[in-house]
């Protein structure tokens, strides 16, 4: 037990639980997202922020179906699903104090989805006061899923050919042979010049535009790092947890533990710690206050 929580922070799932819930996501990918794939119509798209933040019939209709879900499974949890929260922001003040609490991306990479590319996935975590203890990263597509939960490895199932295997992370290395994701359109403008110029000095940087397939690929080996920013906790909390899980280091730029309840800052998962020093050194100009601060 810590603490300043009231009670031991461990996964509440049972194993029919979790078959339960994998289960219903997934058909809730099979009848409302993978047939609205490429077949949207311009009408079933809408934007949230800007033209990039984009909302499609899918995410709406995946979320709500999960969400009825979760509500008969678990009747006394808060649910927090990403469009909900769009026009309820006042349920993220309520993250910090759940005992149990559910997330859901319905549509990750919605951008890329409207677009017609593959690379979006389904993300839903649990939450106990705000700390991720079970997540779920779903690829529609391939029909395969990265689990974890707390005290246990990072793995990947194909439910079709009842295959698992176990995540790991790389084995890191010096920065100049890192690659990774960092989401250069998520920093602030006046930082994006900045942050860009270290580019060079890293083996590879880019963006998928899904934190699904980013974390996906970093639990697995693929990649030594992910750098995210505008913190959301459908978006981060199971992939922080997954990235731990698998064997990395996580935490906040600036050192602190990563909890879903934050809205601010910056998380970095590494492969190894000393990897992350390396990258908490040479982002450091992220926790620097703005001009117009």
């Amino acid at each position: 037990m810590t603490d300043s929580l009231p009670m031991p922070i461990s996964a509440p799932l049972t194993q029919a639980q979790r078959t339960t819930i994998l289960n219903l996501v997934r058909r809730a990918a099979r009848s409302e997202i993978l047939p609205r794939f490429r077949a949207l119509d311009p009408s079933d798209i809408a934007e949230k922020s800007g033209r990039h933040d984009l909302v499609t019939a899918a995410d709406k209709a995946a979320e709500a179906m999960i969400t009825r879900g979760l509500m008969r499974l678990f009747p006394h949890a808060l649910i927090i699903g990403e469009e909900h929260v769009a026009s309820h922001p006042e349920v993220l003040d309520k993250v910090a104090d759940a005992e149990l609490a559910f997330t859901i991306d319905p549509v990750d990479g919605t951008w890329n989805y409207a677009q017609g590319l593959a690379t979006f996935g389904v993300i839903l975590s649990v939450l106990r006061f705000g700390t991720p203890v079970f997540g779920m990263i779903y690829d529609p597509v391939m029909d395969d899923v990265v689990l974890a939960e707390t005290g246990g490895p990072a793995e990947m199932l194909l439910p079709k050919r009842r295959l698992k295997r176990r995540l790991s992370v790389s084995a890191g290395g010096a920065l100049q042979d890192l690659h990774g994701f960092v989401p250069l359109y998520n920093l602030p403008p006046e930082k994006r010049a900045e942050v860009a110029a270290l580019y060079p000095r890293l083996e590879r940087a880019h963006s998928l535009r899904c934190s699904a397939h980013e974390f996906r690929l970093f639990a697995q080996g693929s990649v030594d790092f992910v750098l995210s920013g505008r913190l959301t906790p459908w978006d981060h909390a199971a992939g922080a947890l997954i990235a731990r899980c698998a064997g990395g280091h996580v935490a906040m730029l600036d050192g602190s533990e990563y909890n879903a309840a934050k809205r601010e800052g910056y998380l970095l998962v590494a492969a190894t710690r000393s990897a992350w020093d390396d990258l908490r050194d040479a982002f450091s100009m992220l926790l620097d206050p703005s001009p117009a601060d």
